[in-house]
């Protein structure tokens, strides 16, 4: 499975590491992403993503603040 987050779509960065002579070589920055069974609000069906730590906590915070949400919607729209 690619290093994509389903839910908002964060995939690696790139950067330098710099040595103390100040050499740069390329490095990628990967996403932290967990495999999740998260429930859908919308239908109450259990689902299994990809999603990034920051993707996550958004979800909780959007949970406590009773806002509406399809995981299934969102998916899609980073597909």
């Amino acid at each position: 499975m690619s290093k994509v987050c389903q839910i908002s779509g964060k995939r690696f960065q790139t950067g330098n590491n710099v040595s103390h002579s100040n050499t740069k070589t390329k490095r990628k920055m990967q996403v932290n992403l967990q495999r999740k069974r998260l429930v859908n609000p919308a239908t109450g069906v259990k689902m299994t993503v990809m999603i990034s730590t920051s993707a996550l906590r958004t979800l909780q915070k959007w949970s406590v603040e009773g806002k509406e949400y399809d995981l299934r919607k969102l998916i899609d729209q980073h597909a």
